[in-house]
């Protein structure tokens, strides 16, 4: 059954069951040690870290949303309006662009393996799961560039720079697809290592990343990811081939934010979960 609720490149949704009004963080999630990083300029970023964490995607889009809808009125009034970034990871599902085909699916809507939601973000099938960090920015282009284009080269180099800053994996882009990518391009022996996929709405973008670092590949064997037949899903664990991967989701997760403060001159600073379960 498809779940349901605009948009670019690699992501989506369809309806979901019961989702929460509340805007507030899970409150049964726990946080792992603050982490604090001072800008060069003196913006700084809002982080919520649930890195550790299996949040319902239903949840998470929903909080996504709520935090949009905080950030227009903020720009509507003339306020200051920072940036946030929420990290986490997803009981597996399966998520659709808004102008996803479902012939890019392998499996009959009556009998889906997971959920699947049809989002308003861009992009084709994706599957979000465990082992798998997702990052949602949830960006202010008006602090930045107001160029969707820019956006998507910018959390591409994230990606690029932990790849190669923390397990010395030499990723790139590819010619007319969003991701990141590695493998021999000539020879189309690529693997997607991560996907990409954004809604942009007033200039706030939303939606955003999901880093195959231990991720169980099985599950992308049901769909065609991001719709592209000619090009297979990797992993960090499996290009690195080790058997003990605990360690591989806190040296990406660490890495991930600190090339995103970064590529985007923000500072970050968490968010305490009592100041979120404080709000109405």
């Amino acid at each position: 059954m498809v779940l349901q609720a605009g948009a670019f490149s690699c992501f989506s949704s369809i309806p979901s069951g019961r989702i929460s009004s509340s805007n507030r963080q899970p409150s049964s999630l726990t946080t792992s040690n603050f982490i604090s990083i001072r800008g060069r300029n003196g913006r700084t970023c809002e982080f919520h870290d649930l890195h550790k964490e299996l949040v319902p995607y239903a949840e998470a889009w929903k909080w996504q949303k709520d935090i949009v809808a905080e950030k227009k009125a903020l720009i509507e009034t003339n306020q200051d309006c920072p940036d946030t970034l929420i990290v986490l990871q997803h009981h597996p599902v399966y998520t659709l662009g808004m102008g996803s085909s479902l012939e890019h699916l392998n499996f009959d809507m009556d009998d889906a393996p997971f959920d699947v939601y049809r989002t308003e973000r861009g992009g084709e099938v994706t599957y979000h799961g465990p082992g798998q960090l997702v990052m949602y920015p949830i960006v202010n282009l008006r602090n930045h560039k107001m160029d969707i284009h820019w956006y998507l080269r910018a959390l591409e180099e994230v990606i690029i720079r932990v790849l190669s800053s923390a397990f010395s994996i030499e990723a790139s882009r590819v010619d007319g697809l969003t991701g990141v990518w590695f493998g021999m391009i000539l020879l189309c022996l690529l693997n997607e290592l991560a996907a990409i996929g954004v809604k942009v709405s007033r200039w706030i973008a939303y939606h955003g990343v999901a880093l195959n670092v231990t991720t169980d590949l099985a599950p992308f064997e049901s769909i065609v990811p991001c719709g592209i037949k000619d090009r297979r899903v990797g992993s960090i664990k499996s290009l690195l081939g080790l058997d003990d991967d605990t360690q591989l989701i806190e040296t990406a997760y660490k890495s991930l934010i600190k090339e995103f403060s970064e590529v985007f001159d923000l500072g970050i600073d968490q968010i305490a979960y009592s100041s979120i379960l404080d709000k109405d």
